[in-house]
């Protein structure tokens, strides 16, 4: 754990956020934050309880990430190979956002489909 100037020490869900929703078959997880090696293991859980379920597509929106690191993609990509041919697995990434230019760099952007807004993602 890191510990802050006041000895308080700092939790994974101080650095992310993730808000699930479930509508039409589909469910978003709108994560907001720092996704790094200390708060991903929470974008992680927040996928494998919503894969559990077995949704037709799963949105994972990135819109209010201000960092991902690594382990962040690699978490995204282990969410599409958990979901198979079960559930379709869409990423959110604002077109001029660092999270959208990271995906692009990585070759990724078209591997984990990404989407520059959530309306794009829901649609298919």
């Amino acid at each position: 754990m890191i510990v802050i100037a006041d000895g308080n020490r700092l939790q994974p869900q101080d650095l992310l956020r993730v808000t699930p929703d479930h509508s039409d078959g589909a469910v978003v997880l709108a994560a907001a934050g720092e996704v790094d090696l200390l708060s991903a293991p929470v974008l992680s859980e927040a996928i494998t309880t919503a894969l559990a379920d077995a949704p037709a597509l799963l949105v994972v929106d990135l819109t209010e990430v201000s960092f991902l690191a690594s382990i962040g993609i690699t978490v995204l990509l282990e969410a599409r190979r958990v979901a198979g041919d079960h559930t379709r697995v869409r990423v959110v990434a604002p077109e001029h956002g660092v999270v959208n230019r990271t995906l692009q760099l990585t070759g990724l952007h078209e591997a984990l489909a990404v989407k520059t807004t959530r309306d794009d993602a829901l649609a298919g």
